[in-house]
């Protein structure tokens, strides 16, 4: 039998890619000498470099057109299309070779946003990505999330501050907007209830509340000074602020080196799913009801189920509409870490 080329599609972001890696995982398995090709944008391509499930990556730059072009040299079989947007629907009409396109449930979402009427079902979106490249032949396989990180990107323990190398809890305070993450008094709450050596997780724009954290329970006092309220009342959160850091796959590696991690609805979850983590998902305006919780791995849901305003949105806002964030600053941190 000839060899099938298979392209699959998914431009963004850090999540969604990581939460495809199951089917392009069971492609390269279950189907007879497949051949996988994965497109999607030049910034996210570390997520996918160390994948031995993907034969060849191609990368969206700014112009559709050079892609194209390239995509049409390697005269696919099939296309599965797991981003089903505009530029999927041109690469799809320009190559016209077969293919197969997730459902997004769009209507589905928008009922539940704008009228609280749930009709989405209660399906993981991995679970609904099967249903995409089922007319193939490829079933789920129950193996989870893949999340490879190269060599050279793997973190030490001595990279670590001395606190942190005997074990550390892991904390993704990013999201890609404002109302999917917490406010940072109340990530100086949930520090202070975690009460262990934190590692700090985030990109650039998280630095600044990352120091805030480390300043608050890392501060130092001169020998004249009073120690500190927190000192008083015995606090042991330590801190450890890596936002800005560190690159995408060695975040991954510190996440792998946790021993439990929260985590904003973000990229970070996913990573931490991959690694069969236990995590405590924390969730603003977005609901796990849209599909995208932690995938085949222990977790704990933290949101504010007690709103007739959430969700307000699929994605995000820069501030809440109503004014007042209940859904972050009203969540209740129930959990406990032995």
């Amino acid at each position: 039998m000839a060899k099938q080329k298979i392209l699959v599609l998914r431009f963004s972001s850090i999540g969604d890619i990581v939460l495809t890696t199951p089917i392009v995982r069971a492609l390269k398995t279950q189907l007879d000498d497949a051949e996988i090709h994965f497109c999607t944008k030049a910034g996210f391509a570390s997520i996918l470099e160390a994948n031995p499930y993907i034969d060849k990556v191609h990368l969206l730059e700014k112009d559709l057109n050079p892609l194209i072009a390239e995509l049409k040299k390697e005269n696919f079989d099939h296309i599965v299309d797991l981003h089903n947007n505009l530029r999927t629907r041109i690469i799809k009409t320009r190559l016209g070779k077969p293919s197969n396109a997730f459902d997004k449930l769009n209507w589905e979402k928008w009922l539940i946003v704008n009228f609280k009427v749930n009709k989405l079902p209660n399906v993981h979106i991995v679970d609904r990505y099967f249903e995409t490249v089922k007319p193939l032949g490829v079933k789920k396989d129950m193996l989870g999330l893949d999340y490879f990180i190269p060599e050279k990107d793997e973190i030490e323990k001595d990279w670590l501050p001395e606190t942190h190398r005997n074990g550390y809890i892991a904390f993704a305070i990013g999201g890609q907007l404002h109302t999917k993450k917490l406010p940072i008094d109340r990530m100086i709450e949930l520090c202070d209830k975690i009460n262990k050596p934190i590692v700090v997780l985030g990109g650039k724009e998280d630095v600044e509340n990352g120091e805030r954290l480390e300043d608050f329970f890392n501060r130092k006092h001169d020998k004249e000074d009073m120690i500190s309220p927190l000192e008083e009342m015995g606090k042991k959160a330590i801190i450890y602020n890596a936002c800005g850091k560190f690159n995408l796959n060695q975040s991954a590696s510190i996440l792998k080196g946790a021993s439990h991690v929260f985590t904003h609805d973000t990229g970070l979850m996913h990573i931490a799913a991959a690694f069969n983590k236990n995590i405590f998902s924390i969730w603003g305006n977005t609901i796990p009801e849209f599909g995208m919780y932690p995938y085949q791995t222990k977790f704990t849901i933290l949101e504010n189920k007690k709103l007739d305003c959430r969700p307000c949105s699929k994605i995000g806002f820069d501030k809440c509409p109503k004014g007042h964030f209940k859904c972050m600053n009203d969540i209740i941190f129930d959990f406990w870490i032995p």
